[in-house]
C-alpha cells in the first residue's frame, strides 16, 4: 500500500495507477452537490474561491453531526457522478484530486487524463470508520448548506483506492466483477 500526502503535485499523480491502493495523510475539502454549485457559479462570474485549488482534493463527503469528542461524524463518501457537471471548471483551477464512490463519466476520465488529475474511491459503506481517520474539521464556506457546506478536513492514513489515474485508465473498465 503506498502512503502519499498532501498537497499532491502532477509528478505524484502521473505515478499512480487505476487499482491502486493508498493511504492518504493530509488535507482534503469536503463539498457535495450544493456546494459545486456555488463553486462553478463563483469562477463563471470571476470572482475568488473561498480555498485554493490549486494542488488540492475535493471529497465528496457531507459529513454528519461531531459527536462530542469527536473530530467529525460519519464521513462516507457520496455517488460522485453528481458532480461530473462540475469538474471542468474545478480542473481548471488547478484541483488534482477527487474522492467518492461509483463510475465517472467518459468525459470526467478524458478531463482527468488532459488535466493530469486523479480520482479516488473511498470504501462506501464505511462512514464510521473513516471518520476515525480524520484529525480535524473546520469549515471553509457555505455555512448554511449545514453538512453540504465546505470543510478542510486534516487526514491520517485515509484508506483509498486510485478509480481513474492520470492515463485515463478506469478500474471499472479494467475489471467489470469487481464491486466498489
Amino acid at each position: 500500500m503506498k502512503r502519499i500526502k498532501t498537497p499532491l503535485k502532477k509528478s505524484q499523480t502521473r505515478k499512480l495507477k487505476a487499482g491502486e491502493e493508498i493511504l492518504l495523510s493530509g488535507r482534503m475539502y469536503t463539498a457535495r452537490d450544493q456546494a459545486h454549485k456555488r463553486l462553478v457559479e463563483l469562477i463563471k462570474k470571476g470572482k475568488k474561491l473561498p480555498f485554493t485549488a490549486q494542488n488540492q482534493i475535493i471529497y465528496y463527503c457531507g459529513p454528519t453531526a461531531t459527536p462530542k469528542g469527536r473530530a467529525i461524524g460519519s464521513c462516507g463518501p457520496t455517488t460522485s457522478s453528481r458532480m461530473d457537471e462540475f469538474v471542468d471548471p474545478l480542473l481548471k483551477q488547478g484541483l488534482i484530486g477527487m474522492v467518492g464512490k461509483g463510475r465517472r463519466s467518459k468525459k470526467v476520465c478524458r478531463l482527468l487524463k488532459k488535466y493530469g488529475a486523479v480520482y479516488f474511491l473511498a470504501p462506501s459503506g464505511c462512514g464510521a470508520l473513516l471518520a476515525g481517520k480524520v484529525k480535524s474539521k473546520k469549515l471553509v464556506a457555505f455555512k448554511e448548506l449545514g453538512p453540504e457546506a465546505i470543510y478542510i478536513l486534516e487526514v491520517e492514513n485515509f484508506p483509498l483506492i486510485v478509480g481513474v489515474d492520470t492515463k485515463g485508465n478506469d478500474i471499472y473498465k479494467r475489471d467489470n466483477t469487481r464491486s466498489l
